[in-house]
């Protein structure tokens, strides 16, 4: 059973985290536009804008983009090679 001071901290966090989640929908909404303006303007795919944002998460965690790329060309290498002589 859930004690009287769990509870209040429950409520306080869930109002917390609404007001936060309140504050962000302006920026949520300005990052939909932006996706939509590139779409719409032709600049980028929703698959491009998709993989921009794979690489932008890697580099934001310090993933070394170099090492994941020459990590990707070693198993392409090595699934489309299957079976062939290189």
């Amino acid at each position: 059973m859930i004690d009287l001071a769990t509870k209040k901290y429950v409520v306080e966090y869930i109002k917390a985290l609404a007001a936060i989640e309140e504050e962000m929908e302006p920026y949520k909404e300005h990052k939909r536009d932006l996706r939509k303006s590139y779409v719409q303007n032709g600049w980028l795919s929703k698959d491009d804008m998709r993989q921009a944002v794979r690489a932008y998460r890697m580099m934001s965690k310090g993933d070394s983009i170099d090492q994941f790329v020459d990590l990707f060309d070693t198993l392409a290498k090595g699934v489309t090679g299957a079976g062939t002589s290189e």
